[in-house]
């Protein structure tokens, strides 16, 4: 059996879907499954059984020797959320106790990282192991990621295989619940269909021309392509970048968003806010040679391919993946 968190969520119902058109049927999802605004997430997918987050370890320790590997998606991803005490349950204690079980019982891990991990990039955007004690992440969201990562790599005990995927910025299809936490890309979408215009953030730096901050998007079906290749091939532990290594502008996803709805680009620059100012990034690039090293050789999906499938093949038609 695969065991899939977060599985009626963005990254994780993408991860669910795709696994069933591999053949896997054999999956139990893990969620808290009361927001319903992400049941359309699961509609028609393949599974076993849906065990609430909170009865996890309980079926766990009662079933572990039918799991085969489990995939730790699930989070609290909120970036604007301060409460500590949340992030401390939610992303650190709770990805703690998964860890335990599966040093203890023999179980492959895969688990999600961040690249909010990174803060503004001050020792680069390398995943080294050797920076994870160094970074400053910008927020608690990205504190809680980090904070487990390096305790992981401290850990004595650890599971037969694992990896932690530093995600950058995500896009795609089955994210429509997240709100503001959704992507560039939805927004921008949402922005054009209501007032025909993208509004995007003004640059307070002199080396970056207005909408020209650069970010690393990757698409979500590259990402669960990542996630099951490191699950069917297995090969060495530890942290791994996953972007595409190629960073773009957000006028670039701007444009790529009115080309897919065959609309001519109509941007207005607004300043960024005074209380986020200071703390904004410029560029993030993932150093992708770690992931490239140990076999993965696909091409990752352009930005103009990706948001072009998105809009066309989904937002239009209001498909779910």
């Amino acid at each position: 059996m695969i065991v899939i968190t977060g599985a009626a969520g963005f990254i994780g119902s993408v991860l669910v879907e795709q696994l069933n058109k591999e053949g896997y049927g054999n999956l139990i999802l893990i969620d808290d499954f009361t927001n319903i605004n992400k049941d359309r997430n699961l509609a028609e997918k393949q599974f076993i059984k849906k065990v609430h987050r909170d009865d996890f370890f309980e079926w766990f320790d009662k079933y572990s020797t039918n799991v085969d590997i489990v995939l730790h998606i699930g989070a609290r991803t909120d970036t604007t959320e301060f409460n500590k005490d949340i992030l401390t349950v939610l992303n650190l204690e709770y990805t703690k106790q998964i860890w335990e079980r599966c040093s203890d019982y023999q179980i492959p891990l895969i688990y999600a990282s961040s690249a909010a991990t990174y803060g503004l990039g001050e020792f680069g955007y390398n995943d080294d192991h050797d920076i994870v004690e160094k970074l400053v992440p910008l927020n608690p969201y990205g504190e809680s990621k980090n904070d487990f990562d390096k305790w992981a790599l401290k850990s004595k005990k650890q599971p037969p295989r694992w990896a932690g995927l530093k995600f950058f910025n995500v896009y795609g299809p089955n994210e429509y619940h997240k709100g503001r936490m959704a992507s560039v890309m939805l927004h921008a979408y949402g922005q054009i269909k209501d007032t025909g215009k993208v509004k995007l953030f003004k640059s307070h730096n002199p080396k970056y021309k207005h909408g020209e901050q650069l970010r690393d998007f990757v698409y979500v079906k590259d990402v669960v392509d990542v996630i099951l290749f490191l699950m069917k091939d297995g090969p060495g532990s530890g942290l791994y970048n996953l972007g595409t290594g190629k960073a773009r502008t957000f006028v670039d996803l701007a444009n790529a968003t009115f080309a897919a709805l065959e609309l001519e680009p109509n941007i207005e620059f607004i300043d960024t806010p005074e209380d986020i100012r200071d703390k904004y990034q410029y560029f993030t690039e993932a150093n992708m040679d770690k992931l490239r090293s140990i076999g993965y050789d696909k091409d990752f999906t352009s930005l103009e391919l990706g948001v072009n499938d998105y809009v066309r093949n989904y937002l239009i038609k209001k498909n779910y993946y």
